[in-house]
């Protein structure tokens, strides 16, 4: 009994498809990157426009943001994410897709009950807790510094 156990092991580990972990890397590298690389251009962009670099990083975040909600909603973000993985997922603009993508969804309910409803059930819970953290830092800056 324990050598036909034995041999089913074998024979399932020879079978098993190997994972490509490094081509993932790679890929994940290359994708998170060029995301980088283009979130860095728009912010030289703002710069150019007479703002300094901690101005330029709001509406830089804000385009980035943008850009991955449309990317989502024309079905380029799934595709993106498919080659590049966590590298895709990982940036500003995987946060949009993961806001955007459960609205997509449930597009078919309609603009309230389906779009409106399923658009903040990831985010939701991030922006609470932000939003939480934020007035806690701010109230412990307020009893240390006396300034709001």
């Amino acid at each position: 009994m324990d050598s036909e156990k034995a041999r089913y092991q074998q024979l399932t580990q020879e079978m098993m498809p190997r994972r490509p972990v490094l081509r993932n890397a790679i890929m994940a590298f290359v994708v998170g990157g060029l995301i980088c690389v283009v979130g860095q251009c728009i912010q030289w962009f703002f710069m150019h426009q007479g703002m300094s670099a901690k101005e330029a990083s709001s509406p830089t975040a804000v385009v980035l943001i943008g850009l991955g909600a449309l990317f989502t909603g024309l079905g380029w973000y799934d595709r993106i994410v498919k080659h590049g993985g966590m590298g895709g997922t990982l940036p500003i603009t995987g946060f949009a897709n993961a806001m955007v993508s459960p609205a997509m969804e449930f597009r078919t309910e309609g603009l309230v009950m389906g779009v409106g409803a399923r658009l903040f059930t990831v985010a939701g819970p991030v922006l609470v807790y932000g939003m939480t953290a934020a007035m806690v830092v701010g109230a412990v800056r307020w009893l240390i510094t006396g300034v709001a």
